[in-house]
């Protein structure tokens, strides 16, 4: 079992020593901290949301409408706390992984590589987006355990490359988002100008693929403005009719498994698991593309109950604490996927900070599950309610 809420104990330690942590623990002070370091474009566009940014807020704010229910009283319990969950047959040691979150050079040099080194600290995956900034095979060099996000691109022999590579590199399953058919109104973003694909940032992925440089006429230039590969990526990014016949067709590329991001209703669930999706990650991408959406904590109890035990449900959107993550697996998460908290501490002190990040969230949710009494896994409703 690992023992995350140990660390708890060397901050004091050390402390009392006169080590005072030099990061922040509070989300909204590292935000703040991130805020003084990036340009204020590339700060927008992580911090930014759809609108006027109501699902955003509305994500975040879900939480407060829950209440854990703590067991005092816990005989036999003294190794309560166990943060290990089983996925897809596989054993991690936490229900944490990263949420994929594209172009991170405008965030950090290092990028994914700083993402990766911090992740692996505490065993953490890392869900890879399409639209990194670093290659899959580049990532799969330095990432302990990886997944890989995929957009499906409007070209299918594309998409099809995607994941054959992602099977080839390691990754160890394929996250399929599609709630992306186009960008949502970001008016952060307008207000700034403020596009990295069009200076071709966010497309390693695409400019190192066999497919998409075949549909080219010039060789892709890094860094480009406007050039033949950035008109071309943006052209071919997504597939606006995308069904679970596109979906199916994974089958016939990779073994791994299969799960669908973005889903906030129970039909669409439905859907897709008669469909054989492996797994469904309740998400509305973090608010940043339809204002005025359903809150993703809202729409987990109703696609968990849809999904039953057929397909594994993770949870996306909104968590910023290691009790955010405890509830929402207290309403049937399986898993939790976290993205501006760690994308904050990458941007104030790389890998560093991302650790910082994931540990604090981890120590959390140990120390959360063990005065609760019980395991992680073994969260249920009857751990929590709604607040009246």
């Amino acid at each position: 079992m690992s023992d995350y809420a140990r660390y708890q104990d060397g901050v004091y330690a050390d402390a009392t020593n006169g080590a005072l942590p030099h990061l922040p623990y509070d989300h909204d002070e590292l935000r703040d901290r991130a805020r003084e370091i990036l340009d204020p474009g590339p700060f927008g566009y992580v911090e930014g949301s759809a609108g006027r940014e109501r699902t955003a807020d509305a994500n975040v704010e879900a939480f407060s409408r829950y209440a854990l229910r703590p067991r005092g009283l816990r005989p036999g319990a003294e190794n309560a706390g166990d943060t290990g969950v089983t996925l897809f047959g596989e054993r991690y040691p936490s229900p944490l992984l990263t949420a994929p979150v594209g172009v991170l050079e405008q965030v950090h040099p290092e990028s994914e590589r700083a993402l990766a080194r911090g992740a692996n600290a505490l065993g953490v995956p890392v869900v890879l987006s399409t639209a990194a900034s670093t290659s899959m095979e580049e990532v799969a060099e330095v990432a302990d355990s990886w997944w890989y996000q995929l957009y499906w691109p409007g070209d299918d022999e594309l998409a099809e490359s995607f994941v054959r590579r992602a099977t080839a590199a390691g990754a160890r399953a394929i996250v399929v988002t599609t709630d992306t058919s186009r960008l949502g109104w970001r008016p952060r973003d307008l207000s700034q100008g403020h596009l990295p694909f069009l200076r071709g940032q966010g497309t390693a992925n695409y400019y190192g693929d066999p497919v998409f440089r075949s549909r080219l006429k010039e060789e892709p230039e890094p860094g480009g403005v406007l050039t033949e590969a950035v008109l071309h990526f943006l052209g071919s990014f997504s597939n606006r009719a995308l069904s679970t016949d596109n979906i199916a067709r994974i089958r016939e590329w990779t073994d791994l498994p299969v799960l669908v991001k973005g889903v906030v209703r129970a039909d669409e669930a439905e859907e897709l698991v008669d469909a054989g999706i492996d797994g469904i990650v309740v998400s509305n991408h973090g608010g940043r593309q339809v204002d005025a959406a359903v809150a993703a904590l809202d729409a987990l109890p109703e696609v968990v109950e849809a999904v039953g035990d057929r397909a594994e449900v993770l949870f996306d959107s909104g968590a910023r604490s290691g009790a955010d993550v405890v509830v929402a697996m207290a309403l049937g998460a399986k898993a939790v996927l976290v993205g501006r908290p760690w994308v904050y501490g990458l941007a104030v002190d790389g890998a560093a900070g991302v650790e910082h990040v994931l540990r604090s969230i981890l120590a959390e949710v140990q120390i959360t599950a063990e005065l609760m009494g019980c395991d992680v896994a073994d969260l249920s409703a009857d751990d929590v309610r709604r607040r009246p």
